[in-house]
């Protein structure tokens, strides 16, 4: 365990961050450390830590825990939001812009965030304006290393949370993919335990700079994460 990264999970409860710390059973080459702001019920064979905080004290966790890496899965709906635009950037950009800062300032190295694909901070739609906004904040922010990962539609089950539409959606994405091509593959639809896989390799990687990382370039960096045998402990 000596060369395992320590590695900060922020948003642990979610659908990515759920898969995140599934991908991670059995790992000896990293040391997780999950943050969230209620409990969760961890996978049998999982070995983490979980601090459970108000957000506020984020900070003082990082401070204490020191990660070298965080992992930024933080983020709601719409409807969760009570359709309000403050309050979802409540969550969506002042949280995660406030974490980040709080991890910059206690020495994390790197920070790997999971945005959405058409993320700009110019564009009409609400949503991806938000998204684009906050990737524009972070990159200002100067990690060592900092990657932005774009997926399409996740591909995962919800804890409580699938929207008629989204679950649609899910159902016809098989076919869909096969009509998206070129430009449009960007917009296929992406199973969470690729992301969660992608986000874990991008931790790991030692290499300085800032990184946009859309579904095949997601794919590519999952591919490279070390494969483990399930069991192993």
């Amino acid at each position: 365990m000596s060369d395992a990264i320590r590695i900060g999970l922020i948003g642990a409860t979610g659908l990515i961050g759920s898969t995140v710390i599934e991908q991670c059973i059995g790992r000896e080459d990293v040391r997780l450390t999950g943050i969230a702001r209620r409990e969760a019920r961890l996978p049998r064979g999982i070995r983490m830590e979980m601090f459970v905080a108000e957000p506020a004290k984020w900070g003082e966790v990082i401070e204490a825990v020191r990660p070298r890496a965080i992992i930024c899965a933080l983020g709601t709906t719409w409807k969760k939001a009570g359709e309000d635009e403050t309050a979802f950037r409540a969550v969506d950009q002042d949280l995660v812009l406030d974490t980040a800062r709080a991890a910059k300032h206690f020495g994390v190295e790197r920070f790997v965030h999971v945005s959405s694909v058409g993320a700009d901070a110019l564009s009409k739609n609400f949503y991806l304006r938000v998204k684009g906004e906050v990737e524009r904040e972070l990159t200002k922010l100067r990690f060592d290393r900092l990657d932005i990962l774009r997926p399409g539609l996740l591909r995962g089950q919800r804890e409580n949370d699938r929207r008629l539409a989204e679950r649609l959606g899910i159902a016809a994405a098989p076919i869909v993919n096969l009509l998206l091509h070129g430009k449009y593959r960007q917009y296929r639809a992406i199973r969470a335990e690729i992301v969660a896989q992608a986000a874990l390799a991008l931790a790991k990687r030692a290499a300085r700079g800032r990184f946009v990382h859309d579904n095949d370039a997601i794919l590519r960096a999952a591919k490279s994460l070390p494969r483990i045998e399930h069991g192993e402990a």
